[in-house]
């Protein structure tokens, strides 16, 4: 029991940097997010190709985890890769804000 206990609070204390994790700034994002209209259309909700994504919307730490994994190659996209290299963490997060805030015709499944 006592071992639980103790897994139990090593496991929260390990989780509180990514709970604390602060939001972005929305109007900050919005001029950082500029450049991104050019593809993904006024305000990420009409991109100019339909197999680019609609970012307007979308759940901010979904868009912070893009964008994130584009800067360090995760994911591979060779010109989102060139628009994120750049780009700093408060910078991902003001551009996430940005967009989770737009609207959009972006539906819930469930």
């Amino acid at each position: 029991m006592k071992f639980t206990a103790k897994f139990f609070a090593a496991a929260v204390v390990a989780t509180l940097p990514m709970l604390a994790q602060a939001s972005g700034n929305v109007e900050a994002g919005k001029k950082k997010a500029e450049s991104c209209v050019a593809c993904h259309g006024p305000s990420g909700a009409r991109p100019i190709q339909p197999d680019y994504p609609v970012l307007a919307g979308q759940h901010e730490d979904y868009l912070v985890a893009a964008l994130s994994q584009y800067k360090s190659g995760k994911r591979q996209n060779a010109i989102m890769k060139g628009f994120a290299a750049p780009l700093s963490a408060q910078d991902i997060r003001d551009i996430a804000a940005y967009f989770s805030k737009e609207k959009s015709n972006l539906k819930m499944k469930y």
